[in-house]
């Protein structure tokens, strides 16, 4: 008898985007109460940027600009945080998200009010400097915030699970090959690659490699899958970039390491958090926009998923060549 698959029902009642909005609120709380309490001893303009730890002020910033940019930021990231909360469905990912939010929140609280308490009575806010303990502190407040919202969220809601051997097949001649191939681009992903590449190229032209190492490094990372070649034949699965050299793949499943393929909708940022090779508990994949895509259940129990058109032909070829696979194997 075939178990029910697991119904995620009381992760649904769970008040996600309350629980996620309210780290943001206590640091903007935060920061006023900091404020009120040293406002009359702050000079102006603060000190808010230092050329390292226990290095004077090498940066200024008028009282109401540190402030506005503070709030304003505690109010876009929490809206964002909020929003991706209040998707339909939660997924795996939804409890990680409210975490990376608390710690998020501390860290600008905390740094925001370090900021005010150093600057307060300051006479000479060239001299200001940031204490050699703050960094640190800030790393504990903030990895601790993270942790109590994990807390917070509970247990991460699992998908329902479909058994293996309904997914669609061809009706493939005996004997006969077939292939299939589709390509799949993401213009953020491309946008976003190409502008890393470009800031870093322009800063290593003006500046020194050190402060464009980490744009090229993050254009390197992002443009390799932010195109590919999907193709299923009879050796199983391969994902290939397109703006890569052919040998290079992005994932290749062969036949024996495959259960089952079936496609589905996928939602990139309910799922998956995102768009570009994303990793989760249970699985990863290429997930380049959100709709019709493959998911490949592995031998190791976990899944591959990949978004692409045509998924429904892409998965009834894959199918038949894996009970082709099978039929082979019981009768040698």
């Amino acid at each position: 008898m075939k178990s029910a698959p697991r119904s995620s029902a009381p992760s649904k009642a769970r008040p996600w985007a309350l629980i996620t909005v309210l780290p943001f609120v206590a640091a903007a709380v935060a920061v006023a109460v900091a404020y009120s309490s040293v406002s009359a001893r702050l000079p102006e303009p603060l000190a808010t940027h230092f050329g390292g730890v226990g290095a004077p002020a090498d940066g200024f910033t008028s009282t109401r600009g540190f402030l506005t940019l503070t709030l304003t930021l505690l109010l876009v990231f929490g809206t964002v945080f909020g929003l991706l909360a209040r998707l339909p469905e939660p997924s795996e990912q939804t409890p990680w998200l409210i975490a990376g939010g608390y710690a998020l929140a501390a860290a600008i609280g905390f740094l925001t009010c370090g900021t005010l308490f150093a600057n307060a009575g300051a006479t000479d806010t060239s001299a200001v400097r940031l204490p050699l303990w703050e960094p640190a502190v800030a790393l504990v407040v903030a990895l601790l915030a993270g942790a109590l919202g994990r807390l917070l969220a509970g247990p991460a809601p699992r998908p329902s699970g479909r058994p293996a051997g309904e997914g669609p097949r061809l009706d493939l001649p005996t004997g006969t090959s077939a292939g299939w191939s589709r390509t799949i681009s993401s213009p953020p992903i491309v946008a976003l690659g190409a502008l890393l590449l470009g800031a870093g190229l322009f800063v290593l032209a003006l500046a020194d490699w050190p402060a464009s190492i980490g744009l090229l490094v993050g254009a390197l990372a992002v443009l390799p899958c932010a195109a590919a070649r999907v193709t299923v034949d009879r050796r199983g699965l391969t994902v290939t970039s397109t703006l890569l050299p052919p040998p290079l793949r992005i994932r290749h499943l062969p036949l024996d390491r495959i259960t089952e393929a079936t496609s589905r909708p996928i939602s990139a940022f309910r799922e998956f958090g995102g768009w570009g090779y994303r990793i989760r508990a249970g699985g990863s994949g290429l997930v380049l926009r959100s709709g019709e895509g493959m998911v490949v259940r592995l031998t190791n129990g976990k899944e591959f998923v990949v978004t692409v058109d045509d998924a429904v032909t892409a998965v009834a070829l894959l199918n038949t060549y894996l009970d082709r696979a099978r039929s082979r194997k019981e009768g040698a």
